[in-house]
């Protein structure tokens, strides 16, 4: 009999098992063994074997699967792979809307003319809800406070006449307007003895959206990281003028971006779409870090002559009782608030949400009681449009995707693309960065071998009307801020506006028999409306005209497209840019070219800077 035995390891499947099986016996059995029919005993305890080896080969292929991103399928596994790779999948998508506020209150005569008594204003505290009456009703979470007795320009209180007798107003209506996402506030607590190393604690609820804050039993806030080595975090403040009187005017970044240093810390990741798991820092001595962290000019390894330098060990464990990665709460108890709701039963219709779950009051006393009860009463709101953005977290596939395209940013920017990306990521509430471009600074005079890390990072924001506008210097300095956490070390930014081009599109085309011209002429505005939509568009963008002349060619009815013109539109007064371009000058071979300084064509008036015309053949 051979000594050294002939074993397959590729076998998967029970078929092969079986066969290997019945293989290894006829090789090295051949005389003890020889009964292989259906029916035998032997062939009864090969096929057991055989079914064993099946359901091991099953499980431990599908073990291997589940570690690859690409290949895993279970949504749990998904989720660590995700943390992995850097990127927090989304479980609950949380829809939003404005909510305006309305409430009465009596005129006064001041002087010979009546006005509002703002005495009887009303005031609802932050962090309050408006829900739905339709069932199941749908919490709204306003983060702001409500008071009426309060207007500017960043925070109106518009005025309008509710009940007048006679010529005279008796009762005026007044309106105020809050943001609002479908959330609700929930608490728990969790109490902490002696401190552990990278203790962990779970929230479970169904629509989990995330950590709204955290404090200690001693008042000691604790912050939301992205990972436990991360100690400094963004604070925002209110753009105010006791927070930055030289900001406080600009009022398209309602907050500013401050950076602040932080021990007590946590991360959070969802283990699944219903757990959230929060895990504190390491460090749990109270000596230190220069005391657990010997100097190094005390550690050595027994020179001559130098025996008194080796009085401590070094030990890399030792960074575990730091505060490196954050401390350890110790004999506290935290209480966490968190936010529910979200998904796609959120998406409410418009005029829906009012019902107001908040203890307002009267900020003034001395009030008639009767006055003051009616007053009460009037207090009412609504969303005038519809709730929008909810949704029902990351699929299985999108988790996958993006994972894998969080992970070639590795939460840094080196590419000029990801300077970008993270501009245009920058968190709403500092501020909305709607157009971005980068370069290099045109730097003169360069050494060989020096290369230039000096960037122009060029901007554009959104005005109220959704028109391109310069972005304010409270916004620039909120992005400066945030994108000194991801620039590589020797990357300096430069934060500058990008020109905008008002442009004019003009048209002839020749429509087919048995068409209606203006019907032919109203499908080529609105394709060319669609077309130049600034959403569409990026800085430095060319317009190719070959383009226009084939998407107008298509339309039906239109027979053929004669000419397009652009022009240039100029003129502060018309609400024009106040920048001119040689449209002309800068056309070549169809195709009209930006200058060299970054630069976004806009159709400013989609309604009336687009005209078209039909022409005979």
């Amino acid at each position: 009999m051979a000594s050294n035995k002939n074993i397959k390891y590729i076998n998967k499947t029970f078929d092969e098992f079986r066969a290997s099986l019945v293989e290894y016996t006829r090789t090295y059995f051949p005389t003890t063994y020889n009964d292989f029919s259906p029916a035998s005993p032997g062939m009864m305890f090969m096929e057991m074997a055989s079914y064993v080896g099946d359901v091991l080969s099953f499980y431990l292929d599908n073990q291997i699967q589940e570690n690859y991103l690409q290949f895993a399928r279970q949504s749990n596994n998904l989720f660590e792979l995700a943390y992995m790779f850097g990127y927090k999948p989304n479980v609950t998508g949380v829809s939003a809307t404005t909510i305006d506020f309305y409430q009465k209150v009596p005129s006064i005569l001041s002087g010979s003319t009546y006005v509002p008594d703002f005495n009887y204003s009303l005031f609802i505290p932050n962090n309050f809800t408006v829900s739905t009456q339709i069932a199941p009703a749908t919490s709204f979470l306003v983060a702001d406070a409500v008071d009426f007795s309060v207007s500017s320009s960043s925070d109106p209180t518009e005025v309008s006449i509710y009940e007048v007798a006679g010529n005279n107003p008796v009762f005026y209506l007044l309106k105020k307007s809050r943001k609002s996402i479908s959330a609700t506030i929930n608490n728990t607590t969790f109490s902490f003895g002696s401190p552990t190393k990278f203790s962990t604690v779970e929230i479970t609820s169904l629509n989990l959206i995330g950590i709204l804050d955290c404090t200690d039993s001693d008042g000691n806030s604790w912050y939301e990281v992205d990972h436990l080595g991360q100690e400094m975090v963004f604070n925002s403040i209110k753009n105010t003028n006791t927070n930055d009187p030289n900001l406080s005017t600009y009022k398209d970044a309602p907050y500013l971006l401050k950076l602040k240093k932080v021990q007590r810390r946590f991360t959070t990741r969802f283990k699944n779409s219903t757990t959230l798991q929060i895990q504190f820092g390491a460090g749990t001595a109270a000596d230190s870090d220069e005391e657990i962290i010997p100097n190094p000019d005390n550690v050595g390894i027994g020179l001559p002559f130098e025996q008194t330098k080796l009085t401590t060990a070094f030990s890399p464990s030792n960074f575990l009782f730091t505060k490196t990665y954050g401390i350890a709460p110790s004999n506290t108890t935290l209480t966490v608030r968190y936010l529910t709701g979200g998904g796609v039963a959120a998406n409410v219709f418009s005029n829906t949400v009012n019902v107001i779950n908040a203890s307002s009051r009267f900020l003034n006393s001395n009030l008639d009681v009767n006055t003051a009860n009616d007053v009460f009463a009037s207090l009412a709101a609504t969303n005038p449009e519809a709730a929008s953005g909810g949704g029902d977290g990351d699929t299985i596939e999108e988790i996958r995707q993006n994972s894998m395209m969080n992970f070639s940013t590795q939460l840094r920017n080196v590419t000029q693309d990801d300077y970008i990306v993270r501009a245009i990521s920058m968190p709403s509430k500092y501020g909305n960065i709607s157009k971005a471009f980068i370069q290099p600074t045109k730097v003169k005079n360069l050494s060989a071998g020096e290369s230039n890390s000096i960037l122009d990072l060029y901007i554009l924001t959104f005005d109220i009307n959704r028109n391109l506008t310069s972005a304010s210097p409270a916004l620039k300095q909120n992005l400066i801020t945030y994108l000194s956490q991801y620039r590589m070390l020797n990357d300096s930014i430069n934060i500058k506006d990008a020109y905008v081009i008002n442009i004019g599109v003009s048209f002839d085309i020749i429509v087919l028999p048995n068409y209606v011209s203006t019907d032919v002429i109203a499908r080529c505005i609105g394709t060319l409306q669609t077309f130049f939509n600034v959403s569409n568009w990026q800085i430095n963008q060319p317009i190719i005209l070959r383009d226009l002349y084939v998407l107008l060619d298509r339309i039906e009815g239109v027979q053929t497209v004669k000419t397009i013109d652009i022009t240039n539109k100029t003129g502060i007064e018309l609400g024009y840019s106040q920048y001119s371009y040689d449209i002309k000058g800068a056309t070549s071979n169809n195709v009209i070219y930006p200058s060299l300084d970054p630069m976004i064509f806009e159709v400013k008036y989609l309604n009336t800077d687009i005209q078209g015309r039909v022409v005979p053949l």
